[in-house]
């Protein structure tokens, strides 16, 4: 009974635009994912923003502005949770974290809408299709550009591969090297191989010249008691 007496007509109407204009730019964003084969596709997006424009447009209804900024940092923190769903790790490789991004943008764009700013909406829409669309050139050209190891900061290994017995004057002839070099280890790890001891060195220096580590590594190839040696790096997050 309550519920009738408080009806207002021009509140649902003002809803109905709030949660439409939400479904449908949740809709757009979520065909892009969707037709990138992504995990979090079409109707993910879609409820994400519709559910964030619901959310803010209650908390307008009952609390004005201020019950709208309350449930807002609500539904950033628990589309938070729901987009850590959607990120797969897959050995040293991180997969879904754009997606996870995208859902977040869909709830900011559906709040938009929910707080009745539907030009804002429109607009943030808009950025996110063109974040995931026209970027992706660009990411390509940088991914296919040629790693300068100098200008890269990383962590470097230089590896040796040697018998028990030479173990440790190699180790001893590898820190006299990398110092020579200018390229101090931070420490050296042994580990145990069918065909003797990998000694690996982990450099203390973010950035190499890629000539010196290339040389170390040729240097130690010649040696008799060297069975094995090259020299690797990891980029840093």
């Amino acid at each position: 009974m309550a519920g009738i007496i408080s009806f207002n007509p021009e509140e649902l109407l003002n809803t109905f635009v709030s949660l439409f204009v939400a479904l449908t730019l949740g809709t757009l964003i979520g065909a892009e994912r969707q037709f990138r084969q992504r995990n979090a596709g079409l109707r993910t997006n879609a409820l994400v923003a519709l559910g964030a424009s619901a959310f803010v447009d209650l908390g307008m209804r009952l609390m004005g502005n201020q019950g709208a900024t309350q449930v807002l940092a609500y539904v950033a923190s628990g589309v938070g949770f729901l987009g850590a769903g959607v990120i797969l790790k897959e050995g040293m490789n991180i997969r879904g974290l754009n997606t996870a991004a995208t859902i977040w943008c869909s709830a900011v764009t559906g709040a938009f809408a929910g707080a009745d700013h539907p030009v804002e909406a429109f607009l943030m829409c808009a950025f996110v299709l063109a974040g995931n669309t026209f970027l992706r050139p660009l990411v390509t050209l940088i991914e296919r550009a040629p790693i300068d190891e100098s200008q890269t900061e990383a962590t470097f290994e230089l590896r040796v591969t040697t018998s028990e017995s030479e173990r440790d004057e190699m180790r001893d002839l590898l820190e006299e090297r990398l110092e020579a070099a200018k390229y101090p280890a931070r420490d050296i790890r042994e580990v145990d191989r069918e065909d003797g001891v990998e000694l690996i060195a982990t450099l203390a220096a973010p950035s190499v010249e890629a000539a010196v580590l290339d040389a170390i590594a040729d240097h130690f190839r010649e040696l008799d008691a060297v069975s094995h040696a090259t020299w690797s790096v990891r980029a840093e997050d």
